[in-house]
């Protein structure tokens, strides 16, 4: 179990590499474009110094590597080592097969989309590319209130700031703005899905008869739970459902049909599991 696990990462770690890599070499890089962190910082030395890219985002990572060994670990940081490395040789070798557009806009969206995809994979086996998210990693032990995307998003933004001064257009850095948004978002469709489930709360007098129509005309299960009103200090009930998205409007014509003065609120439900969903 344990080898079969070992070889399932490894397969793993190649794809997210490989499809970071892409996006970085062949979209982003072609036209001086960033996605921050360290890639960041390694674009602007490969232009001004013609130093590969590869190479200083690894010499960039090694005192993170180390500060990386005493805060987060052995196995962590070995993964994470192996990925940096990787990551760092497939930018050198994709290089040479130049850029896939020349049009920034294109670059910025479809660079983002290889790189947030390629990220994702990373992160579900708990491991990372190096740079910034390694930094935030090792932030979050020293305060762990710390947020990830907050930390990721000031270093990157200070990297993309650092571009648009040294390459002197303010288009690369509002293409750059763009990938990052591009990335992020990816990372959060391959961690949470498209298919959003919502979550509405009814507050309502007639709950039982409201929920008793969910069930038989929406088959969706509700749940009825006990809370009190802070101005009127009355006991309430409040029904909670989880559903589609297609389902919520029938839900709230439902409740009104039976109930004009019920109170609805409706949410989203980033992921669900279990009986009917995940």
């Amino acid at each position: 179990m344990r080898v079969f696990k070992f070889f399932y990462e490894v397969i793993l770690i190649i794809i997210a590499c490989s499809l970071a890599a892409l996006g970085t070499a062949n979209f982003l890089l072609p036209n001086q474009l960033s996605s921050g962190g360290f890639a960041g910082i390694a674009t602007i030395l490969y232009y001004f110094f013609s130093i590969p890219m590869g190479a200083t985002i690894i010499i960039l990572n090694i005192p993170i590597f180390i500060l990386g060994y005493l805060k987060l670990g052995k196995k962590f940081i070995i993964k994470t080592i192996f990925a940096t490395f990787l990551y760092s040789k497939l930018i050198d070798v994709f290089e040479n097969f130049g850029g896939f557009t020349q049009d920034r806009l294109l670059a910025s969206l479809y660079g983002g989309v290889f790189i947030g995809i390629g990220l994702a994979i990373a992160f579900k086996i708990n491991t990372s590319t190096g740079g910034t998210d390694l930094i935030a990693h090792i932030a979050q032990t020293y305060d762990i209130s710390l947020k990830m995307s907050s930390v990721i998003t000031i270093i990157d933004v200070i990297v993309v700031i650092s571009n648009l001064i040294a390459f002197r257009e303010f288009e690369i850095g509002l293409y750059s703005a763009i990938a990052i948004l591009i990335i992020g978002k990816m990372i959060d469709i391959v961690f949470e899905g498209i298919n959003f489930c919502k979550v509405i709360y009814i507050i309502s007098d007639k709950y039982e008869d409201i929920m008793k129509e969910i069930n038989m005309d929406i088959k969706r299960g509700a749940t009825a739970l006990y809370a009190k009103g802070s101005y009127s200090h009355k006991n309430k009930m409040v029904i909670m459902c989880v559903s589609s998205r297609r389902d919520i409007e029938r839900i709230k014509n439902i409740s009104k049909k039976l109930d004009s003065k019920s109170f609805i609120i409706v949410t989203d439900a980033r992921e669900v599991y279990g009986l009917g969903f995940k």
